[in-house]
């Protein structure tokens, strides 16, 4: 995908690309974006935007002696994706996660280009991964590692209440992580800022310290305005 491309979503936050999303009715509203068990560690980064390379993991049972997936494994096929590599790191465990990443997963990822890392599970080394500036989405901290392993690679994972494929485009910031259908990714990004001006008509109002009557005006304007998008992106 273009560089360019994903340099104008990484301009948008994440709400707003859910928002933007909706208006083309692929899908149900509530379906496509991860549920608020999956946090940014540094929700002061700016959003991140890339594609899913996929992976599974435990932390609780040991591992076996052979045939275990490795962090170069999943490296070695980043070039199979559209984009930047986001890890997506499904922990199979439901009980006794110990921490499935830590600075060393995190600066291996980065070095060979990664966007950002998204698990259901835990984390730890916080104060290593701080100064790489790397998006980290996840469930918790734990001090340990546990029996951690990969399981395999480059699968469907389930990933905050999601399934996630391979390449998968993603969309991540303090606001949460979405995916976004490619086929509309351009359009996403085109519309974004206009989706973003029929909100400010209802900001704007509510900081001037009007009317409630001006209020409803307000409203009433920004549902015209996002009706008036969504009818000009939906399908037809």
């Amino acid at each position: 995908m273009q560089a360019a491309l994903l340099e104008k979503l990484r301009a948008v936050d994440s709400a707003t690309i859910a928002n933007v999303i909706e208006l083309f009715a692929l899908r149900p509203r509530n379906r496509g974006f991860m549920q608020r068990g999956i946090k940014a560690a540094f929700p002061e980064l700016p959003p991140m935007v890339g594609f899913a390379a996929t992976a599974s993991c435990r932390t609780f049972s040991e591992p076996p002696p052979t045939g275990c997936p490795s962090v170069p494994d999943v490296i070695s096929r980043f070039e199979e994706l559209a984009g930047p590599a986001v890890i997506v790191m499904q922990n199979l465990d439901t009980g006794g996660q110990a921490a499935n990443f830590g600075d060393v997963f995190c600066n291996s990822f980065k070095a060979f280009g990664a966007a950002g890392l998204v698990t259901n599970g835990a984390g730890r080394d916080f104060a290593g991964i701080a100064p790489l500036d790397f998006p980290v989405f996840y469930n918790g901290i734990v001090c340990a590692h546990g029996y951690m392993h990969l399981v395999d690679c480059y699968r469907p994972v389930q990933v905050g209440g999601i399934d996630v494929y391979p390449n998968d485009l993603l969309h991540g910031d303090a606001n949460g992580v979405t995916t976004i259908p490619r086929e509309i990714a351009s359009d996403v990004a085109d519309v974004s800022a206009e989706y973003s001006a029929a909100e400010a008509v209802v900001i704007e109002a509510a900081q001037a310290g009007g009317s409630l009557s001006q209020l409803r005006a307000a409203y009433a304007e920004m549902a015209a305005r996002s009706a008036a998008l969504s009818a000009r992106v939906r399908p037809s």
